[in-house]
């Protein structure tokens, strides 16, 4: 829920909309309509007259700037009241503090008055040297030992000229790392000029060896890009880098000199040696800390940006629909284990056969198979691409098979996650994790959606450095992307898991249970009002969930659509007006062209909704994703040792980094394509060229066995081996040098496994 501050909302809505260049009533309405619970899905998809058309991605832009502005004012409001308590809030100061837009400016306007722990100032102070700090400040022609010996005063401390002197420059010292000015100045230094320079830790150099790219690294802050920067960072906790962000040092204290010095006396002296102190000790590690939080949260956003739009296109990958399907979980010691499911995703059937450990083995499992095709109709079938899954395709190919059967390579990643799941024990609790395995390959070819938000999104091996961003951020924004994804595609309110439920706009885990247990207790809804006598789900639910809610087979025609219940009267006037049934309408074009749609807007419904109408009722509950295509690896290349340089081989994208992509060519472990071999154009963003899944033709350039490492290149017109010129050797050494260290930096993790070295 966004809070809504009643006094300052219309200056938000006005400074949001200047932001993302809308209009402030757009703003407004969508802010609103979020105060009032609405879901971002909801707004976009059946408020475009009030929001005037936002799509989701702006609604969630508007959503997630009112939180941050509300999170200021919060803070504001906790400065200002500490002030007041304390007596140190004036008239000038309140205004001040009412102006800041910033996080970071608003700490600094707090920064003077903030409770502070016993400090070298704090101590200065007590002793009386304040006074002596004020005449030093002013830098008028003064003998400041001289001055200082006034101060002498073995009671208080202070037992010579010189004391007395440092304590004073330790009072300026802290004046100049409160300075507003100079903090602001120094921040604009740090962001422009400052330079990240990682070493490595005295003797840790073999035990932290998979970080030896950022041994002796330097790198500007405004340029280095989100792997990197998440790279050092994560060298520096795990404790075999150090890591600083620093200016440099002469332009950071020439400025400082700028700002706070006013001549070339004695006076101007000992300020300008307070100074200096005051960003060696102070301003330097505080703007440092505030830089390196800057960076991680840019570096954030990005990460979680790749692994968003990674997520969004694995969700949305074309399902092969409701099929009889027998899926295979590969393995060589422990054999392969079978499960049939039927076109809803219902195990059937389980067995296990043994084709890879001996002749004897695969003898016996081939006419199980072929028998099991038979008795249950199967009409696909689902190899997970894990350890021996190459094999079990070749061995399942090699079978006089029916020709309508299909045979498709499946992701496992994730698999494992879901069978250990209290989701997969509770829908199969006499069942054993291979088995369940099993049923979640055959269901991802099915449905990949369906099946996969039962998985944490985590664990599903499409992200960059996921577990070293922000965890909450990371957390909403995934949630986000599978909401959209699910209300994009619709969800059959009959046949959907309690898992698939949950994320329908206005539901969540309450009531997605809730209508799971009134469906086996009553049978399949009949219609869409049906969904009211689920308890708890009150009409606001309703409102938010009804559109997104599929039923195929009901009552109502149109439940099976995406048309909103509160439009079906639209519908219902647009048939009657021409003398037909609904029926007719959606299954007669030459009906629908006739419709003038000016009749039907009123105050509440515009040309947006109509539009969506029509175009609904000329598919009602159609799948939005693209078609399913089915795809073969290359056959005789299964493992890495079968790879030579020069080969063209078919592949699939597994994964989408900033540096390139990964893409699984069958031999059990993802090759690199860096961006620059990902075309002959010059590329800055990976996604502009592949997609997840997108199935691509790739040269294979160099594989390092040992390190199981493979770059590949799906650029045009590759030289063959052994026929580039000396130059061009050169340049691809060059190449290969980066692709290597970016490579390392990206798999020298702890997930890796997920989407590179397939699960063992």
């Amino acid at each position: 829920m966004v809070y809504i501050n009643p006094v300052m909302n219309q200056p938000y809505f006005q400074k949001i909309s200047q932001e993302l260049g809308l209009k402030p009533g757009q703003v407004q309405a969508t802010a609103e309509l979020l105060k009032e619970g609405a879901t971002v899905p909801f707004i976009a998809r059946y408020r475009k007259e009030a929001t005037g058309s936002l799509d989701e991605v702006a609604i969630t832009v508007v959503r997630d700037r009112l939180n941050q502005l509300q999170e200021l004012d919060k803070r504001r409001e906790t400065i200002l009241k500490s002030l007041e308590e304390r007596g140190q809030l004036t008239d000038e100061l309140r205004e001040k503090i009412l102006r800041v837009e910033t996080m970071a400016v608003l700490e600094d306007l707090y920064l003077p008055y903030r409770p502070k722990r016993r400090t070298r100032a704090t101590i200065a102070r007590e002793k009386g040297l304040e006074t002596l700090a004020q005449c030093l400040f002013v830098q008028q022609d003064m003998d400041p030992v001289a001055e200082a010996a006034s101060f002498i005063d073995p009671e208080k401390g202070v037992n010579s000229a010189e004391e007395g002197l440092a304590g004073a420059r330790d009072i300026i010292a802290e004046w100049v790392n409160e300075d507003e000015t100079a903090r602001a100045r120094m921040r604009d230094l740090y962001s422009s000029k400052a330079v990240f320079k990682s070493k490595v830790i005295p003797e840790k150099e073999a035990e932290g060896i998979k970080h030896k790219d950022y041994f002796d690294w330097e790198e500007p802050v405004n340029a280095a890009p989100s792997h990197r920067i998440l790279a050092m960072r994560r060298g520096e906790k795990e404790g075999f880098l150090t890591l600083r962000v620093l200016p440099p040092e002469e332009e950071a204290l020439s400025l400082l000199d700028g700002l706070f010095i006013k001549g070339g006396g004695p006076a101007s002296e000992q300020v300008r040696m307070a100074v200096h102190d005051s960003y060696k000790r102070l301003l330097s590690s505080s703007m440092e800390t505030e830089i390196r939080m800057a960076t991680k949260k840019r570096a954030d956003v990005e990460a979680i940006r790749v692994f968003v739009e990674n997520l969004r296109q694995l969700l949305l990958a074309p399902p092969l629909g409701q099929r009889n399907v027998l899926a295979i979980d590969p393995g060589f010691r422990t054999g392969c284990k079978v499960v049939c499911l039927d076109r809803q995703g219902k195990l059937l059937h389980t067995e296990t056969i043994y084709p890879l450990q001996s002749e004897k083995g695969a003898a016996g499992a081939g006419p199980k198979i072929l028998e099991m095709c038979g008795r249950f109709t199967v009409e696909a079938i689902a190899v997970g691409n894990g350890t021996g899954g190459r094999e079990t395709e070749t061995f399942i190919r090699g079978l006089d098979l029916p020709k309508n059967i299909q045979v498709v390579m499946v992701s496992e990643s994730g698999a494992s996650v879901y069978s250990a799941s209290d989701a997969a024990r509770e829908e199969f609790p006499d069942q054993d994790v291979t088995v369940r395995g099993a049923v979640s390959i055959g269901r991802r070819l099915m449905d990949p959606l369906a099946e996969l938000v039962k998985i944490d999104p985590k664990s599903i091996g499409v992200g960059q450095y996921q577990h070293d961003v922000d965890q909450g951020d990371l957390k909403r924004s995934l949630d986000d992307v599978v909401a959209s994804c699910v209300n994009h595609v619709g969800v059959e309110v009959n046949t959907s898991s309690k898992q698939l439920l949950t994320y329908v706009s206005g539901l969540g885990p309450q009531l997605a249970k809730g209508i799971v247990e009134y469906r086996n207790e009553h049978g399949p809804f009949r219609s869409r009002e049906e969904l009211r006598k689920v308890s708890r789900l009150g009409s606001k639910a309703f409102e938010q969930a009804a559109g997104f809610l599929r039923i195929r087979d009901g009552e109502n025609p149109l439940d099976r659509s995406a048309v909103h219940p509160e439009s079906y009267p639209i519908i219902h006037a647009m048939a009657k007006d021409l003398g037909d049934s609904v029926l007719d309408l959606m299954s007669n074009e030459e009906l629908r062209k006739k419709i003038d749609l000016g009749q039907y807007v009123s105050d509440k419904v515009g040309l947006p909704t109509l539009n969506d109408i029509l175009l609904e009722l000329s598919k009602p509950g159609r799948d939005p994703r693209e078609q399913f295509e089915a795809f073969r690896f290359s056959e005789g290349v299964e493992k890495i040792e079968d790879l030579k340089p020069g080969m063209k081989l078919p592949g699939i994208v597994t994964n989408i980094t900033a540096f390139g992509v990964f893409v699984d060519i069958g031999v059990h472990q993802d090759g690199l394509v860096h961006i620059s071999e990902l075309s002959n154009r010059f590329v800055k963003n990976p996604a502009e060229v592949v997609k997840l899944h997108q199935k691509v033709l790739v040269t294979v350039l160099d594989v390092d066995s040992g390190r199981r490492r493979i770059s590949l290149s799906m650029k045009q017109g590759q030289p063959q081996p052994g026929v580039a010129s000396e130059e061009g050797r050169k340049k691809e050494e060059g190449r290969r040098e980066k692709r290597e260290k970016e490579k390392s930096a990206f798999t020298n993790r702890p997930f890796a496994s997920a989407f590179g070295k397939r699960n063992q």
